[in-house]
């Protein structure tokens, strides 16, 4: 197909340049819990503080499904910059 190896070059030069701009930032948790209505009201809450440092782009939402043994965890996270001192949840 004509231009797909300049495309799929400009979308690694990209990619590079993405990764080399978040190079040292890390994933901080901020919440982490087993009940879904709990993680909800979180999220709620954070979408209605608007005093909040950071914007919605940069918050990771993960789900870790569970089994028997593990149950089912919902964890909010934000992408902090290297300068930032760490914090607790």
């Amino acid at each position: 197909m004509p231009g797909q190896r300049k495309r799929k070059q400009r979308r690694e030069a990209e990619l590079r340049s993405r990764a080399d701009r978040y190079r040292g930032w890390r994933w901080q948790l901020l919440h982490s819990t087993q009940d879904h209505d709990e993680f909800r009201s979180y999220l709620r809450g954070l979408r209605d503080d608007r005093s909040l440092p950071y914007d919605e782009s940069r918050l990771r939402l993960d789900v870790l499904c569970g089994r028997l043994v593990h149950p089912t965890t919902y964890r909010v996270s934000v992408l902090v910059p290297p300068d930032e001192p760490v914090e607790g949840p």
